[in-house]
């Protein structure tokens, strides 16, 4: 068998979903030709590999390269001074109707160049790379016209022209409702359905499609259509759903085969049971759970019990969670979610590659697969969850590179 690299003496974490747990393999090497992983297994079971680079890692510990798959992490501006008066008591709802939140973004990201939300966005994305991500998908949002939902799209996908690193777009026009369309919120809908859905699509600029479920967003019957819009044009589907209130968005995700719904605080079990029966992913942000000082935790034990898999991501934005570190989210999610150490790290890998609907390709170490790998300083995964503000990041691979 002939190999590009081969990595020596290295202990895995494939998150492999035929092996218990992590996946783990002692004393295992990996074999990368061009992007692709020829075999990652133990060593006494391997083929013979002629390699034209070979690296021996001493022991280190190896996973799939992380995946953050929830993050809006295009957008001009911050909003600092919104955190300042949630820390003198105003909430999440009155900051937004007093025309704070999302359209506060949305005016930044409006006045900004494509060229400038680039420049913006490429220090947040060199925080997440530097924890070894491979893979971040990146939701539009803070543009609430098509020309600038088009901006933002073009920038997320830009990114990866300035960074080796895979970029999901997802298309999220049902965010808020622009000043424009204050008084006719469905008249708002209809221009994404009947307008950028198709041109979205049409120019092949996202690969899901996004919305916001909730008394503050969009009604269940504007998401439906949403939802209707966006299948009838061959996108995928994902929801914010749940996140203050329970309006049955999850349930609404899961009957429609969306991908995953995300947040869930307020989900309740017959959405879970649903969920779980058409495998849509419940994605955890413990990062906005902490960042707003919310006091509903997502039903942890109800997604286990029913089998739903839970991914863990950042859900970086400017307004409730400016977190550019999947370690520290991992680490929220155990401490305030209670997630377990396997949760949380099949949450940023086998099962964040399973929200956006690349399984097939990311998230395990195993032959066939993209060759995207974390190489670990640590002596066992637990400390990968279990430190906060440290990064053990040794090396990472992307595309076998």
């Amino acid at each position: 068998m002939q190999a590009d690299h081969l990595w020596t003496n290295a202990r895995l974490a494939t998150m492999r979903a035929d092996m218990p747990g992590l996946g783990i393999i002692e004393d295992a090497i990996v074999a990368v030709q061009h992007d692709r992983i020829l075999y990652a297994g133990p060593r006494a079971d391997a083929p013979a590999i002629d390699a034209a680079q070979t690296t021996d890692l001493a022991g280190r510990w190896v996973t799939p390269g992380l995946v953050d798959c929830h993050t809006h992490l295009v957008h001009a501006g911050d909003r600092a001074h919104e955190f300042e008066l949630r820390l003198k008591g105003a909430t999440y709802e009155e900051i937004a109707r007093a025309g704070g939140g999302i359209v506060s973004t949305m005016r930044h990201t409006r006045a900004a160049t494509g060229e400038a939300l680039v420049c913006q966005a490429l220090p947040r994305l060199d925080a997440l790379l530097a924890e070894g991500v491979t893979t971040i998908e990146i939701k539009s949002g803070y543009g609430l016209t098509l020309n600038d939902e088009v901006k933002m799209l073009r920038a997320a996908r830009a990114l990866s022209d300035h960074r080796p690193v895979d970029v999901a777009t997802t298309f999220l026009g049902a965010h808020a409702v622009p000043p424009e369309y204050a008084e006719d919120h469905d008249a708002y809908i209809d221009l994404v359905c009947r307008v950028m859905i198709p041109h979205v699509a049409q120019h092949r600029l996202a690969d899901a499609v996004d919305g916001f479920c909730e008394s503050i967003g969009f009604s269940l019957t504007q998401v439906r259509r949403v939802f209707h819009a966006a299948k009838t044009h061959g996108l995928a589907l994902k929801l914010h759903a749940e996140q203050l209130s329970n309006l049955q968005g999850a349930a609404l995700a899961a009957q429609c085969g969306a991908l995953s719904a995300d947040h869930l605080e307020h989900v309740d079990e017959p959405a879970v049971r649903a969920m779980a029966q058409a495998g849509t992913v419940a994605v955890m942000l413990p990062g906005a759970y902490y960042f707003t000082r919310d006091t509903k935790v997502p039903p942890i034990d109800l997604f286990r019990t029913h089998g739903v898999p839970m991914a863990v991501a950042t859900d970086n934005n400017p307004g409730t969670a400016p977190l550019t570190s999947l370690l520290l989210s991992m680490n929220m999610a155990a401490t305030l979610f209670r997630m377990s150490v396997e949760e949380c790290l099949l949450g940023a890998t086998r099962h964040a590659a399973q929200a956006l609907g690349r399984l097939n390709d990311i998230g395990t170490l195993e032959a066939g697969k993209q060759a995207d790998l974390a190489i670990w300083d640590i002596e066992r995964p637990a400390e990968l969850v279990y430190r906060m503000g440290f990064n053990p990041l040794h090396a990472r691979v992307h595309r076998g590179i």
